[in-house]
């Protein structure tokens, strides 16, 4: 086929959507089914409806072939669990009983069966549930949600694509069940797992499916040759079916490395690729390797993770580039667009000469339609959107908004003198317990309590003008005293305010930084029904004036026990952000870790003596490439001591992760030199605190024993449990007692009841540890 015939039939699609809807629908829906106010009936209603809203949009656009099966209700790899059967034993009876119950409990539990455990998504802010595994899993098929959706999209009159989870990410992604044997590998069990998959394909063809998509983005981080036969063998056996559609197999996220010639050289029809950011080797690499002759290519070109318009011409130079290479090129985003908001025309704040610079979802298929356009007729049949185009790009290149020479001077005169604390950790702590004089298995917890439906008012009321400032503060002021009370009372030892006033851990610091933009529906998926709205980065980053002092002094002020000041950390502010793409991610975190560094310093000053600079996404953002890592943890960990290391011996400065992979920055973690770190441990079963045991992590560490994502009130013995096993791993004079994570999302009576029994266990093992 001649480049230009392969132009001439050049088609737009994506790979997935964001769930929510437009007014955040499904999560409304979702939270009133397991409150009881939406029946089961209603809540499938409302899914159905927000699908045909997602795919008329789509179809309306231009895209050519809709996504099926992207959906969700919570999580797309629980969905995965449920499509193949892998439902753990504690879990077997509550889904035999009831589907959708049971659905929730892996994801939520119960109070009586823990969740299945839940991490991140590769290096986005997604959060997945973990499947588990074990050499007597069995595999079942069930295809029912896949065909359904497909037939819901087919009967609309439209060309559909199902999109499923591939089996060897699967079984990347999976872990050994507990009580499972050390050294069992999930991967193992491929050759059980790959009948169930044809069962799937082989029902989907049956519905009406021409393609099906298998993504396979666990084949972009380093893989064994092992791991590579294991790809091989398994799209060697799915490409050998006879009763089955054509196949596309899908990476994102990086470039694949040695996987491409696994994939390029696999009996499936097509391939769909990432050409964005790191992943452009990719182009380079598929010329080596010969291209795909014959086959489907569907091109990322358009950044689905990041919200900046696209470069329609570099776009389109690269998807020339690509059709020599391919028997058929299309047109993609560069992965699902669930990770970025819906629609800038809902951003009615944003100045317009800057809304003009940003691309959601809706937009971003707009790009992916025009290249697909003019790939296929040429550059004159888009001669419009690419002079739009060329302002757009040209008007934030030259807006004042994305440079401060202050800022810049700044960030250029710093030292290695600035990132360092004045003194070694050891000198530190003891001048620490000194000024703290903290009991063993000292009390805390992580920063946020509950956000009542009083305090959501408050903030409504406020800014639409129902109540003045004052008015305001009044309540926070109560807000923050009722907090201290109870954490008194409670007998926790190291106190938070609660943090009433900040609607979002990163959205609140964003708004009093230079540089962000706020928007106000960019609402974003983060876990379940938990959506984020990432502000965005767009110019160079300083602190007017303080930021959290007022609150934390007054909170102090009210009580003799140590308060800890509590900000979000550099690297943080940017994973959780859309972050500008003019200049390096490092260049950026300096410029916040100056920022926070002054806010530092000011709570210091103020009397604040334990300060938690939060950084649960520094193994979010690791690179999925191993290459890439000791350049992205020099910037990182400096940022992070840049941000604490202006302060006296004695203040304490503590930080926190959670919901990450952490064995593989265990050193990282130590180069920040916290004096305190806490981390999620709760579902994963002290996994952490054997990890810093492993690496000889010499600081006091928290290792959570209070699952704060499900409803689910952990007992005092099943706390106490968690501690002696945290025990086994971190010597009880550096061992801290706290929840998984902030507890913004909890209601007030679990909050109430899981701190209790917290610091009873804390109790009982005191009093264990002074008996032996």
């Amino acid at each position: 086929m001649t480049a230009q015939s392969a132009a001439a039939v050049a088609r737009a699609t994506v790979y997935g959507y964001p769930r929510q809807g437009q007014h955040r629908e499904l999560k409304k829906a979702v939270e009133g089914y397991w409150k009881g106010r939406v029946d089961a009936d209603t809540l499938r209603m409302t899914a159905a409806g927000l699908r045909r809203t997602n795919w008329r949009q789509l179809a309306e656009a231009g895209v050519h072939e809709v996504p099926t099966g992207d959906f969700s209700y919570y999580d797309h790899v629980l969905d995965t669990s449920v499509m193949v059967g892998a439902i753990p034993e504690r879990h077997r009876a509550a889904v035999e009983a009831d589907a959708i119950d049971g659905y929730f409990a892996m994801a939520r539990g119960t109070q009586d069966v823990a969740p299945l455990e839940m991490t991140k998504w590769f290096d986005t802010n997604y959060h997945y549930l973990v499947p588990e595994l074990g050499p007597d899993t069995v595999f079942t098929a069930d295809s029912a949600k896949q065909v359904s959706e497909l037939t819901e999209a087919l009967t609309l009159g439209l060309t559909a694509r199902p999109v499923l989870v591939g089996p060897v990410t699967y079984l990347l992604l999976a872990k050994p069940a507990p009580g499972v044997a050390a050294g069992f590998d999930p991967l193992t069990l491929i050759d059980r797992l790959l009948p169930v998959y044809a069962e799937i394909v082989a029902d989907l063809r049956a519905a009406g499916a021409e393609w099906v998509q298998l993504d396979e983005p666990a084949l972009v981080q380093d893989r064994t040759p092992a791991e590579l036969n294991t790809a091989t063998r398994a799209y060697r056996d799915l490409g050998a079916l006879t009763d089955r559609p054509k196949l596309l197999v899908a990476s994102y996220f990086d470039r694949l490395g040695d996987a491409l010639p696994v994939l390029a050289k696999a009996p499936v029809e097509g391939l769909a690729l990432d050409f964005t950011g790191a992943a452009a080797a990719d182009l380079d690499a598929l010329a080596a390797v010969g291209g795909l002759p014959g086959k489907r290519l569907v091109a990322g070109v358009v950044d689905g993770r990041n919200i900046w318009v696209n470069d329609l011409e570099t776009s389109l130079a690269t998807l020339g580039t690509l059709l020599g290479l391919a028997g058929r090129v299309d047109v993609a985003a560069s992965c699902s667009l669930l990770h970025v908001p819906l629609d800038t025309a809902a951003e009615r704040d944003i100045e317009p000469q800057v809304r003009r610079w940003l691309a959601f979802a809706r937009q971003k298929t707009t790009e992916i339609v025009t290249l697909a356009k003019g790939l296929a007729g040429g550059t004159g049949t888009i001669a419009a959107e690419l002079a739009a185009n060329r302002a757009d790009l040209a008007s934030r290149a030259g807006s004042a908004i994305t440079r401060d020479p202050a800022v810049r001077a700044r960030a250029a005169a710093v030292t290695d003198a600035d990132a360092r604390r004045c003194r070694p950790y050891a000198e530190r702590a003891a001048a620490q317990r000194a000024h703290l004089g903290l009991p063993l298995l000292p009390t805390t917890t992580i920063g946020s309590f509950p956000q009542t439906t009083e305090l959501r008012t408050a903030r409504a009321d406020l800014r639409a003008g129902r109540i003045d400032g004052a008015g305001y503060e009044e309540r926070i002021r109560a807000e923050i005293g009722e907090v201290i009370s109870f954490q008194e009372k409670t007998g926790l030892d190291v106190l938070v305010h609660g943090e009433p006033e900040r609607d979002d851990m990163v959205q609140y610091f964003a708004e009093r930084l230079t540089g962000y933009l706020a928007t106000r529906h960019g609402w974003v998926q983060s876990y379940g029904t938990r959506y984020v709205r990432p502000p965005i980065l767009a110019g160079d980053i300083s602190r007017p004036e303080p930021m959290t002092v007022r609150w934390t002094t007054y909170a102090q002020s009210l009580t003799a026990k140590p308060v800890k000041g509590m900000l979000t950390g550099p690297v943080t502010m940017l994973a959780w952000s859309f972050v500008r793409d003019d200049q390096p991610l490092g260049d950026t975190a300096r410029q916040v870790a100056l920022a926070l560094r002054d806010e530092v310093n000011d709570l210091e000053a103020a009397g604040t003596s334990v300060i938690q600079v939060d950084e649960p996404a520094l193994r979010e953002t690791l690179p999925l490439r191993a290459a890439d890592r000791p350049a992205y943890l020099a910037w990182a960990t400096e940022a992070f001591r840049l941000s604490t290391g202006g302060v006296r011996p004695d203040t304490q400065i503590h930080t926190h992760m959670c919901y990450a992979e952490f064995g593989d920055i265990v050193r990282a973690i130590d180069d920040l030199d916290a004096d305190v770190i806490s981390l999620e441990a709760a579902r994963s079963h002290m996994q952490v605190a054997r990890e810093l045991a492993g690496h000889g992590y010499p600081r006091e560490a928290g290792p959570g024993v209070y699952d704060i994502h499900s409803p689910r009130v952990p007992g005092a013995d099943e706390a106490a449990a968690l501690l002696r096993a945290g025990l086994e791993a971190i010597p009880a004079e550096r061992l801290w007692v706290n929840p998984d994570c902030g507890l913004k999302t909890r209601a007030w009576p679990e909050t109430r009841a899981s701190l209790e029994n917290l610091v009873a266990a804390a109790r009982t093992i005191r009093t264990e540890l002074s008996a032996s």
